[in-house]
């Protein structure tokens, strides 16, 4: 499905923009070895990463936000990687190019995450991500996605109707966010969870790769 051109392209952070996998593993990682315990591997860590925290410790311990240890877990995590947040952590390959392609036909672009402020304004200037018309974290509005507010308020802040953005998202809570907010949405193959499972959130368009997403934009350029 082809939209008209927007007027703003609208991203989710990690596993859209941002490969933050490394750097969340990598905390992960560290508490582990400060509590005695063994090391989980990479690759069970990397597809929890856009679920942050709750999902990485899970992943980790197998212990949910209800269980009794789960906050002090919670707490000792965010404070080790709030100090490693961008030893490793990069753009997905091509999305300089898709910024720049944004650039150079005028469409502003602006970052809406669940990621918390605290971490969000820590990260976004060390990855060359300054640009973005606004930041939108996961504690700006009283709510976090999959609710359309944090979309509405991006939209609201750089002076547009939610109908003339666009969201991109790697999270099936990005595309459920992005239709209750009236945007269209494109959900993205490059994340972190199963390739295929986009396919099945209904979005408006789906982009294998940031050159997709450029076509997507502006078909023909």
């Amino acid at each position: 499905m082809l939209l008209a051109t927007p007027r703003v392209i609208l991203f989710d952070l990690d596993g859209t923009l941002v490969d933050s996998a490394p750097d969340l593993a990598g905390a992960m990682n560290r508490l582990q070895r400060e509590r005695g315990l063994p090391l989980s591997p990479y690759d069970l860590l990397r597809p929890h990463a856009s679920a942050g925290a709750r999902g990485l410790i899970f992943a980790a311990f197998g212990i949910r936000p209800e269980d009794h240890d789960y906050e002090a877990l919670r707490v000792a995590f965010l404070d080790i990687y709030a100090a490693n947040i961008a030893e490793n952590s990069h753009l997905f390959s091509g999305i300089t190019n898709l910024l720049n392609h944004l650039h150079q036909r005028d469409i502003a672009w602006g970052i809406v995450t669940n990621k918390a402020a605290r971490f969000t304004d820590a990260l976004v200037p060390q990855l060359a991500l300054s640009a973005a018309a606004c930041v939108v974290s996961g504690d700006t509005t009283p709510h976090a996605k999959p609710h359309p507010a944090p979309l509405l308020e991006a939209a609201r802040q750089i002076g547009v109707a939610a109908e003339q953005c666009w969201y991109v998202g790697d999270d099936l809570r990005d595309i459920e966010a992005g239709r209750a907010a009236g945007m269209a949405t494109v959900s993205v193959g490059w994340g972190y969870g199963n390739p295929h499972h986009p396919i099945a959130w209904d979005a408006d368009m789906h982009a294998t790769t940031p050159a997709d997403l450029m076509t997507l934009i502006t078909p023909g350029a």
